[in-house]
């Protein structure tokens, strides 16, 4: 298993397969992000897709989805944290 030193979890752990996003920036997250983060990301994106009713359809949401990317596995720019007002449901 390949290991790489992870932006998100902030220690060396499993690496991805294979990048899970096209062109440089998926590169960039296979050589740099976890499998771990990754999916750590991916829970972060639905939550994120859900709470601001995004279609992924829409070019402006796939952009600002890649935003909230940048900001949740490098901490680029301002985005990247949870959505603003957002409260687990209760069950």
């Amino acid at each position: 298993m390949r290991r790489v030193n992870c932006t998100v979890l902030k220690e060396e752990a499993d690496g991805l397969e294979s990048p899970p996003y096209p062109g440089e920036l998926g590169q960039r997250i296979f050589q740099n992000v976890s499998a771990e983060g990754w999916q750590q990301w991916l829970q972060r994106q639905v939550l994120i897709i859900n709470e601001n009713q995004l279609s992924t359809a829409d070019p402006q949401a796939i952009e600002l989805l890649e935003q909230h990317m940048l900001g949740f596995l490098f901490e680029e720019g301002e985005l990247g944290s949870i959505p603003q007002g957002f409260a687990p449901r209760k069950k």
